[in-house]
Parts: C-alpha cells; structure tokens; sequence
C-alpha cells in the first residue's frame, strides 16, 4: 500500500491540476468535518480514479504469480501452450496496453469515471485492469487496499497542500520505475507537506 500511495503522490505533484481537483473534491464532499473515516474515501469518486489510475500506470506486482495450463489446446496471443507449461503474465505491459487504453503511459484519471464499478474493478475481472491479479490467485489484500490507499491519500490530501522541493519543477519529477521485488520509484519521492489553514 505504501509504494502505491507513492506513487500516486508522485503522479498528483506531476499533475497539479489533477491534485487540484481531488482536493475540491474532499472539501466539497466532507465540508467542514474535522476528520476523515474510511467510508468517507469510498464516496469521492474522483479519487477513487486517481487511485485505480495510479495502480493501473505503476503497478505495485507487474509480474503476476505462475499458472500452469492444465489442458491441452490452450492458445495465449496466438501461441500454442502445452499442458502442463508454465505460464507468467506481465500486468504492467497488459495495464498499458495501446489496444486497450488510450493514451496508455499518461496519467488520465478521467479514464475511470462513469465507467461501472463492475466493468472495472480490483477483482481482476476486466482483465485490461489486474493490479491486484485475477482469478484464483487474486491478491487477498483486495478489500484492505481498495480501502486503506483512498483513505490514506484523502487524509494526506486534507490535512495538507503538497509541494516539491526548492528547485524541482512538476514536469522534471523523475518517475522512471525500479523493479526489484516489487516496482519501486527508481528516484525516492520527496514532498514537503504544507499544513492547510483554514
């Protein structure tokens, strides 16, 4: 949860206006409640998007767990697999798809809205969107994540404004990636919170 929360921080210092936006967002919606409950990040839909966008951009596992084909004539990508081979999907590559997203290596919350929770979900059933995996080897930390990141993010996002460094420029924000066991920020994130005062 934390790399994704990363993440996202990362893509929103890059695009102010979509932080912008979000933060209207939460202080629409909470108006002058003091604090932040975890049903309060399940209405907010714009960043709800942000969240879905960030882990469909940076995927925390790109590579998922090994199946195994357990019949003959199965066919991935045109290519004949044998029964009993091991198959690895890299989910990093199909969540940036050209054939399936546009503007696939941009960050575009937008994507998101107004599309049925059920067409694209974290429970990998939109196979285009499987940050979490699918099917029997579906993350079980689905429930915790769709809920603790928004949350975690919304409470950031209100309790303070967010800047980069003296001298770093949004559009200059390294976000090239670094796969080690899981897809890390090559260049550690630094942000300065500044308290929001009212």
């Amino acid at each position: 949860m934390a790399l994704t929360v990363e993440w996202a921080m990362a893509e929103l210092l890059r695009n102010p206006g979509v932080m912008a936006k979000v933060r209207t967002e939460i202080d629409d919606t909470l108006g002058g409640k003091e604090t932040i409950g975890e049903t309060d990040a399940a209405g907010l839909p714009y960043l709800q998007a942000v969240v879905k966008e960030a882990m469909r951009l940076h995927p925390v596992a790109p590579i998922l767990l090994p199946h195994r084909a357990v019949e003959e004539g199965v066919e991935i990508g045109g290519y004949a697999v044998p029964e009993g081979s091991t198959v690895i999907f890299n989910g990093g590559a199909i969540m940036r798809a050209p054939a399936a997203w546009e503007r696939p290596d941009e960050f575009v919350p937008e994507r998101f809205l107004g599309v049925a929770d059920q067409v694209v979900d974290f429970r990998g059933k939109a196979f285009e969107f499987i940050p979490f995996g699918s099917g029997r080897r579906l993350c079980p930390g689905v429930p915790m994540g769709e809920r603790v990141v928004p949350f975690i993010l919304a409470s950031l996002l209100r309790a303070f404004e967010w800047r980069l460094p003296d001298g770093v420029w949004a559009e200059e924000l390294d976000v090239s990636e670094r796969f080690t066991t899981a897809n890390v920020m090559a260049v550690p994130l630094k942000a300065v919170p500044v308290v929001v005062t009212e």
